[in-house]
């Protein structure tokens, strides 16, 4: 297996070893870097000497025989998202307004990853302020997915997932607040884990979630391997003394986790919006394997997850703090109409995503209801998953409802409309987005599993999800399904579109 297959802990071992030097770990990831960012636009910026010289400074140690205080990825090459603040470095999250934004200080992940010996090489690209599923912004253009560039790479940690599915770093950061980690790591190949709502800390992330939406966005890691999820899980957990909706989570331990004793939920849609068939036939080989190791399988809707948009804008809305709006136009309140019609004059500091979700958030709370119903309805589905879940239940979930789709694709249009349904209110407006981002308000553990390549050679995947604070239970089961499935396909052994 090369350095660009490897797992993070694998290399780390290596470096240990006196097999590869981290010099040569940099350099080669730094060239991979180069040599495929030219078509993915991934990464955004860039600190190549500091990695060397940090590269150097483990090389040293090594000889000496001294890289206990080094940390377990000592050596170990990684990315981390634009949206963290890393000293000297832009800080952006793609708004024009904030072009030339340097960080002072490195976010709180960032600071636990680098001192665990990970070495950052740069920053990657995101979506306008972190709020839609195409990682493309007026600072720093578009990014290209490596098994198809005419094919998003989600958002908004869409960079992330983009230059880790390509081979070019072993894991990365990214954050989540309504599938930004798993959507990403899904159309890209990769492994993502969104945590518990409140086990790291978010604290030096723009834009910035306030009260209660600090649980619901959570910070976590995306990977090549599903090896490193759990260090890197355990290296950023716990609080800071900043983000006060952090807490203290004891966390499980994968290797101790029974696959076979487990009770598997399997979701097979939301009942709003359809469900590709290669996703579909994915998720039932799955079920498949882990009823084949002795877990007991059940497959079960809840009707709740029909409102799953309105539920997630409602609870997100309840929490308070500063609106997207607010944000994206710097606390002013402009038309939108004049704004829109500056877009089409192509005279627009903002994206047509950004300036929709505005116009959604302003009309929002009459054209959905975003009433106590809504928030009732959460209340219901969360305590609903949490009797269902338990402590040894896991459940099985769609990421999206198709493989990586075209440029521009999940705007036209975003949003699905179903006629009168189960909960007989009038009309149920849903989103594809909706399988992820209802998860983030439910405060559940979530990891996103690569499960090979369908025919056009684009990633197939599933969620893992589990009671709160069982985090290494979905890791645990993650873990399997890469031994079974063989996980993330690199692109030089995918189809003709892929980028090598």
């Amino acid at each position: 297996m090369s350095i660009f297959e490897t797992s993070g802990l694998g290399l780390a071992a290596s470096v240990r070893a006196g097999e590869v030097s981290s010099r040569e770990l940099v350099e080669a990831h730094i060239d991979k870097i180069e040599r495929v960012n030219a078509t993915l636009n991934a990464v955004v910026w860039k600190r190549y000497e500091q990695a060397r010289a940090e590269a150097d400074r483990v090389d040293a140690a090594v000889r000496r025989g001294e890289t206990e205080d080094f940390g377990v990825y000592a050596g170990v090459p990684c990315t981390v998202k634009e949206c963290f603040s890393f000293a000297g470095k832009p800080h952006t999250s793609g708004l024009v307004a904030r072009r030339g934004w340097v960080a002072r200080e490195d976010a709180t992940a960032i600071q636990r990853m680098r001192s665990v010996g990970a070495i950052p090489l740069g920053g990657t690209n995101v979506s306008e302020l972190c709020m839609w599923m195409e990682s493309d912004n007026l600072v720093y253009g578009r990014t290209n997915n490596p098994y198809d560039p005419s094919r998003i790479v989600g958002g908004s940690s869409g960079g992330e997932g983009a230059i880790i599915g390509a081979g070019a770093s072993p894991f990365g950061l990214g954050s989540d607040v309504g599938g930004s980690i798993r959507m990403p790591a899904f159309f890209n190949g990769v492994f993502g884990h969104k945590p518990s709502g409140g086990m790291v800390p978010n604290t030096g992330q723009f834009p910035l979630a306030e009260n209660e939406a600090l649980r619901y966005c959570t910070v976590g890691p995306l990977a090549r391997r599903s090896a490193d999820l759990f260090p890197l899980l355990r290296a950023m957990a716990g609080p800071d003394g900043h983000d006060t909706f952090c807490a203290d989570i004891a966390l499980g331990d994968p290797d101790a986790v029974d696959v076979g004793a487990l009770r598997v939920i399997d979701i097979p849609h939301n009942g709003v919006v359809r469900v590709h068939p290669d996703l579909r036939a994915a998720q039932e080989r799955v079920r498949d394997v882990l009823s084949a190791k002795g877990a007991k399988v059940e497959t079960r809707c809840f009707a709740a997850l029909e409102e799953s948009l309105s539920i997630w804008m409602a609870m997100l809305q309840a929490a308070g703090g500063k609106t997207f709006s607010h944000m994206l136009f710097e606390g002013r309140q402009p038309s939108l109409a004049r704004e829109l019609v500056r877009f089409a004059l192509g005279r627009s500091s903002h994206t047509l995503p950004a300036l929709g979700l505005a116009l959604v958030e302003r009309i929002g709370p009459k054209a959905r209801g975003l009433t106590e119903r809504s928030l009732e309805l959460g209340r219901q589905l969360r305590s609903e998953l949490d009797e269902a879940l338990g402590t040894d239940g896991v459940l099985l979930y769609p990421p999206y409802s198709e493989p990586a789709p075209k440029h521009g694709a999940p705007f036209r249009p975003p949003l699905v409309l179903k006629p009168k349904g189960a909960w007989r209110h009038g009309a149920h407006i849903s989103a594809k987005w909706s399988y992820t981002a209802v998860l983030n308000v439910m405060e559940l553990p979530v990891t996103q599993v690569p499960l090979g390549l369908n025919d056009a050679g684009l990633p197939v995947g599933v969620q893992i999800g589990a009671g709160y604070g069982n985090d290494h239970i979905t890791i645990a089961v993650a873990r399997l399904l890469e031994e079974e499935f063989g996980g993330w396909v690199p692109p030089w052994e995918a189809g003709p579109h892929a980028v090598r």
